[in-house]
C-alpha cells in the first residue's frame, strides 16, 4: 500500500487543521469571555404595568421589544414588597427579614449593607468586571449616625464592589433633593452647606404644612414638610441650593450617567445596575412625556420609564453589544396608586390594572406586593419565549456567580438559589419554594401559598391596597386561584401544617 500523499489530500488536511484551530480558539474565547450585565431595576412598577403583561397596547414599547425578543416571566418576584429590603437582599443574597435595620430606609439612613458583605458586585469584580451603580439607592450612606453631605460620604456603593456610583441617595419624596456621585454630593457649594433632619425643622425655608399655596403638586399625607421644586418632602431640609435636583429633569440626568457609563465602559466587561425612580412618587415626568399615557402623571411616567430603557438598548447597539450583553428588567415591588401625593393616580386609572389578575399591590402579602413584571434578553444565548418558572431577584447573586464562572466566598448570599437555567431559558422549572416578605412572611410551595396569621389592618388607610392582614391563617392554590380570593385552609389542613412547618425550618435555619 502507497503512504504517499497527494496534493489534494495536504489541501485537505491544512484546511481541516486550520478549521480545528479556528474552532478550538472559538472555545477558547467562550470559555473566558463574559457577557456585560446590565439590570434595569424600575420602582413601584405592577405587574399589569407593561403591556407585554396586559396593559393598554403602546404603553411600554421599548420593554416590550426586550419581551419579545428574550424570555419574559409570570411568576418572578421582588424578595419583598417594598424597596429598601428588596435592593438589600438582591445585591446580597440574604432575605431582609434575617437584617435588622432592613426596613424602608429614611434618607439620612447609614450604610445598611456594610464593608465586607458579599454582594453581587463584589463578586463579579473577581471575575474582571467593571461595575456601575446609577439611579436610586435607597440602602444608606455613611457611617453610623449617618453621612456628612458636606464631605465625603462613605462607606457606599464603591466600599461594597462598585467602581462608579451616581446616586439618588434614597428616594425623590425623601431630602436631601441632591445627587451623589461616588463619594461627594454633586455641584454642592461649599459655602452654602447642606441641613438635612427627620425631626426637628432645620432653616428658614416653608413647609408644606405651612405653605400648601406654594405647591406645584399637593400633598395627601406624610409629605408635608420642606418645599422643594414646588414639592414638599418627607423630613426637613436646608441649603444646598446649587447641588438640588430638578424633579422633571430626573429621569434624564441617570440616564445620561448610565450611557455614560457604557460608552466609558464598552471594551470591558461591566455590570451595571441601572436603578429608575419611577414610577415612584412624587411622579413628575419631563414635558415631554406629559398627556402622553392618557392615565395623568403615573401613566406617563410609565412611557418615560419605558423611553429610559429605550435608550439603554441604543446605548448597546451602537457599541455593538446588543447581542452578548445579558439585559436583565424588574420591579423592586409592586403597584401603588396613592402614596402620597393628589396626581390623578386613582382619579385617571380607567380600565387599568396595575396589579394584573392578582390581588394587593405594594406593601401586601398578597401576590401582588412581590410578583413583578422580569425579563432576560440575551440574543446571543437566550431563545424568546415565555416562563412560568418560579424565580426571585434574590437569586441573582447565585445565578450570575455561576454563569461567570466565579467561585463564591463561603458566606456569600446564603439564601440566593442557582436558577440559571431558568433564567436563560435551559429549564422551566426554578424554585421550590419562595418567602415572600411584606409586613411578615408567606411561603411559596409550588403552586401552594401559606400566609401567616397576624393582626393589624385589613387594608392601608392611606393606599387602600389590601395588606393580607388575617388573624386566621391563609392557604392559597394559585393555579387556579391567582386572585388569592378562596382560602383553603379548613379544607387543607396537612398542606396548612407542612407549610407552616416549613417557613419556621427556613427562619429557623438561617438558609434554605
Amino acid at each position: 500500500m502507497s503512504h504517499v500523499i497527494s496534493k489534494h489530500q495536504k489541501i485537505k488536511f491544512r484546511i481541516w487543521l486550520f478549521a480545528a484551530l479556528v474552532a478550538s480558539l472559538v472555545c477558547l474565547s467562550g470559555a473566558t469571555l463574559k457577557p456585560n450585565i446590565v439590570l434595569i431595576y424600575a420602582d413601584d412598577l405592577g405587574y399589569g404595568d407593561v403591556t407585554c403583561y396586559g396593559a393598554q397596547p403602546g404603553l411600554t414599547p421599548n420593554i416590550d421589544r426586550l419581551a419579545e425578543h428574550g424570555l419574559r416571566f409570570t411568576d418572578a418576584h421582588s424578595p419583598s414588597a417594598t424597596c429598601t429590603p428588596s435592593r438589600f437582599a438582591m445585591l446580597t443574597g440574604i432575605y431582609a427579614w434575617r437584617e435588622r435595620g432592613t426596613g424602608i430606609a429614611r434618607g439620612d439612613a447609614p450604610a445598611i449593607i456594610k464593608p465586607g458583605t458579599p454582594t453581587l458586585a463584589s463578586e463579579l469584580k473577581k471575575a474582571g468586571y467593571r461595575n456601575g451603580v446609577v439611579g436610586k439607592w435607597h440602602l444608606g450612606l455613611g457611617p453610623e449616625g449617618g453621612p456628612d453631605w458636606n464631605g465625603k460620604i462613605a462607606p457606599g456603593p464603591l466600599e461594597i464592589g462598585f467602581d462608579y456610583a451616581f446616586l439618588i441617595p434614597a428616594t425623590g419624596d425623601r431630602v436631601p433633593c441632591v445627587y451623589v456621585e461616588n463619594h461627594r454630593v454633586v455641584n454642592l457649594d461649599p459655602e452654602d452647606p447642606i441641613q438635612v433632619s427627620f425631626g426637628k425643622k432645620v432653616g428658614d425655608e416653608p413647609t408644606g404644612a405651612e405653605r400648601p399655596d406654594l405647591l406645584k403638586m399637593k400633598f395627601h399625607h406624610g409629605h408635608n414638610r420642606t418645599i422643594i421644586n414646588g414639592i414638599s418632602r418627607i423630613g426637613y431640609m436646608a441649603g444646598g441650593e446649587s447641588a438640588r435636583w430638578t424633579d422633571e429633569d430626573m429621569a434624564d440626568d441617570i440616564t445620561n450617567k448610565a450611557v455614560e457609563f457604557i460608552d466609558r465602559n464598552h471594551r470591558v466587561p461591566f455590570f451595571l445596575f441601572f436603578s429608575l425612580h419611577d414610577i415612584h412618587v412624587p411622579r413628575v415626568p419631563h414635558p415631554r412625556f406629559v398627556g402622553q399615557s392618557g392615565m395623568g402623571p403615573r401613566g406617563d411616567a410609565i412611557s418615560q420609564t419605558d423611553w429610559c430603557v429605550g435608550e439603554i438598548m441604543d446605548a448597546l447597539d451602537k457599541h455593538g453589544l446588543t447581542e452578548d450583553t445579558l439585559v436583565i428588567f424588574a420591579s423592586d415591588n409592586g403597584p401603588v396608586l396613592n402614596d402620597g401625593y393628589y396626581d390623578d393616580a386613582v382619579e385617571r386609572i380607567g380600565d387599568h390594572r396595575p396589579a394584573g389578575p392578582f390581588r394587593g399591590g405594594k406593601y401586601s402579602k398578597f401576590e401582588a406586593g412581590t410578583r413583578t413584571p422580569f425579563i432576560t434578553h440575551w440574543p446571543n444565548r437566550i431563545e424568546p419565549g415565555v416562563s412560568n418558572a418560579l424565580v426571585c431577584q434574590i437569586d441573582l447573586m447565585a445565578s450570575l456567580t455561576e454563569l461567570t464562572g466565579i467561585q463564591p466566598e463561603p458566606a456569600a448570599g446564603p439564601d440566593s438559589e442557582n436558577i440559571l437555567n431558568a433564567l436563560l431559558g435551559d429549564s422551566c422549572h426554578g424554585r421550590q419554594t419562595l418567602v415572600e416578605h411584606a409586613f411578615g412572611l408567606s411561603l411559596r410551595d409550588g403552586h401552594w401559598k401559606y400566609i401567616e396569621p397576624s393582626g393589624g389592618a385589613a387594608k392601608s388607610g392611606s393606599t387602600q391596597i389590601e395588606l393580607g392582614n388575617m388573624k386566621e391563617p391563609q392557604l392559597y392554590r394559585l393555579d387556579i386561584d391567582p386572585g388569592e380570593t378562596k382560602n383553603l385552609a379548613e379544607k387543607y389542613p396537612e398542606q396548612l401544617q407542612l407549610m407552616k412547618s416549613q417557613l419556621q425550618s427556613i427562619r429557623e435555619a438561617g438558609k434554605i
